[in-house]
């Protein structure tokens, strides 16, 4: 098992980035299952969550194959299998997206319930109530859903739930959808870009899929999608959390191939935190030359502050001047990361659903240990920002959604090394 040594106090500057986004990557390869050929993805990102998709779709008979360029071809002609085994579903939560796509192919799935990061209760209620609608015939067995259907058909499926709405779970009723017979109202779909590239995705292939974008999707049904070339948007997170390390460093960075429009909330924060943000063609400059100002942080659904940010954006106000407030609507329990914060000397304390941050006092360099994917790159900034070295333990976390982060960052300034962990807990 590796870990993160960091050096804190560099000021990172320089160009970088930004790669394929993993949150539109892996539906979009569940989905190729529901594909009548074969699926080229350009621009996917080299993640461990990339791989274990990979080898859940090879394990159900599709032909996976990685090319030197950074694209993929997926063929799923060959699927000699239904039965999406535990053993690869656990380690990511996007397991459960061959749900939709294996009961719209083959007629029939058995998918483990999936697993993932730790960061609260994430039922899957809503995708099977989508998938029921439809005309599924639905059980849980064993650990396992098991679901069957000779026919998907039309249905009018509300999918908002109390943190919004389900991202996966759209994504899940809407590749189902696209294939049932008839026409599907999806109503409190999610709006983020990675639903929509989905979207895009299957339109491409031949889907007739209407409002994309918004939370009401109008799908017509068609008798098969067929073989497809996509390019895979940049990734929101990542672009963020390099953003957030510039500003938490002071330094001076040009994020390429980003989409400003993906990050509106983001950058409106950091805006308000003091920081400069310029935004030509897909560049975005961060600079950081003032004082940080605090701040209140509210992660919402899209347009909103994204989930996957509130964790790096709290390390970063621990920076700021004054007291600043978070609260995560979508994931309330996503607050691991705080208690490893404290042991780096932020102020903090939990009152209710929100975090409180004390600002401008000096983190200190401390052994630390990533609780989640999120959780790992607000460590690794605070590390940036402390002062002495910091380590960060359990970075397997880190590498199911970043590619080379620490790379990416050396290549700015930063001192970052990855060791084996001599003593892995």
């Amino acid at each position: 098992m590796d870990m993160l040594k960091i050096q804190g106090g560099c000021r990172i500057t320089g160009t970088v980035s930004v790669d394929g986004a993993k949150n539109a990557a892996l539906p979009m390869m569940a989905a190729a299952l529901a594909v009548d050929g074969t699926v080229t993805l350009q621009r996917i990102p080299r993640l461990v969550d990339v791989s274990t998709m990979s080898q859940l779709l090879q394990s159900l008979g599709a032909d996976v194959r990685h090319q030197p360029d950074g694209s993929m071809q997926i063929s799923p002609q060959q699927l000699i299998s239904h039965h999406a085994d535990y053993d690869l579903v656990r380690r990511m939560r996007a397991g459960i997206c061959v749900l939709g796509p294996l009961l719209a192919r083959c007629g029939r799935a058995q998918v483990s319930l999936p697993g993932g990061c730790n960061i609260g209760h994430r039922p899957i209620d809503l995708h099977l109530k989508g998938l029921a609608a439809l005309g599924a015939d639905l059980q849980i067995r064993n650990g396992y859903v098991i679901a069957e259907a000779k026919q998907l058909k039309g249905a009018d499926i509300h999918l908002g739930g109390p943190g919004g709405s389900t991202v996966t779970g759209t994504c899940n009723v809407m590749v189902a959808a696209a294939l049932a017979s008839g026409q599907t109202i999806i109503r409190c779909a999610a709006r983020e870009p990675e639903v929509t590239d989905l979207g895009t995705f299957l339109n491409s292939a031949g889907a007739r899929i209407e409002g994309l974008g918004t939370h009401v999707l109008e799908i017509h049904g068609v008798d098969r999608l067929a073989p497809v070339t996509h390019q895979v948007i940049p990734d929101r997170i990542e672009a963020a959390t390099l953003a957030i390390a510039a500003a938490a460093t002071g330094g001076q960075v040009t994020i390429t191939n980003a989409v400003s429009d993906h990050l509106g909330r983001v950058l409106e924060i950091l805006t308000m935190m003091n920081v400069r943000v310029q935004i030509s063609a897909q560049n975005i400059d961060i600079i950081a030359d003032q004082p940080l100002a605090s701040a209140e942080i509210v992660a919402e659904p899209f347009p909103g502050i994204p989930t996957d940010t509130q964790a790096q954006l709290m390390a970063l106000l621990c920076a700021a001047q004054g007291t600043s407030v978070v609260r995560d609507d979508v994931f309330p329990e996503r607050v691991l990361h705080a208690a490893e914060l404290l042991r780096m000397g932020a102020q903090l304390r939990r009152e209710g659903s929100s975090t409180i941050v004390i600002g401008g006092h000096r983190l200190t360099g401390a052994s630390v240990m990533a609780s989640d994917l999120r959780a790992s790159a607000a460590l690794v900034i605070a590390g940036l920002m402390a002062e002495g070295e910091t380590t960060v333990r359990r970075i397997y976390h880190l590498d199911r959604g970043y590619a080379d982060l620490e790379g990416k960052l050396n290549h700015l300034g930063a001192r970052i090394q990855r060791l084996s962990d001599p003593s892995p807990v």
